[in-house]
């Protein structure tokens, strides 16, 4: 069976598959997993802590895959759970978990700051109508599946 990809998509597709192998790249550098990279870079993104599920909405990693994680962060200390209610968690960052994310989740976060500080307002502001865009088309599309 032949599937007729369009060239835009196939530029698409190359580009996300670029992206996510720099994100890669940049948690190995940092002497992360992509996993710990991302559990920190979401905790960063919402202060000093996150509720569990909401790290792994978040961050598109599977809900098992972020428990390993959040274990063997946990063991070196990086991370602690506290109960909030009867079902949630919240994933909090020790002080040395808070050292940890300042020399890694948060350079990050730092760098796309760079980044999108380095465009032009309005570049930015079609950038993300475009991808908010793309986005609500994928998620509709997908209902209706």
């Amino acid at each position: 069976m032949k599937t007729c990809i369009s060239n835009e998509m196939k530029r698409y597709n190359h580009l996300v598959s670029e992206i996510d192998a720099v994100y890669h790249e940049i948690s190995l550098n940092l002497g992360l997993s992509d996993s710990a990279m991302k559990i920190l870079y979401t905790i960063c993104d919402n202060g000093d802590s996150c509720l569990l599920q909401e790290i792994s909405r978040r961050s598109g990693v599977s809900k098992q895959t972020i428990n390993s994680a959040i274990r063997k962060l946990e063991k070196e200390g990086i991370v602690y759970l506290q109960s909030v209610g009867a079902k949630n968690k919240n994933v909090c960052l020790t002080d040395e978990g808070k050292q940890l994310a300042k020399h890694t989740a948060i350079r990050l976060l730092e760098m796309e700051n760079d980044i999108f500080a380095s465009w032009e307002k309005d570049d930015i502001e079609k950038y993300l109508e475009l991808t908010e865009r793309f986005l609500t088309s994928l998620k509709e599309k997908n209902r209706n599946l």
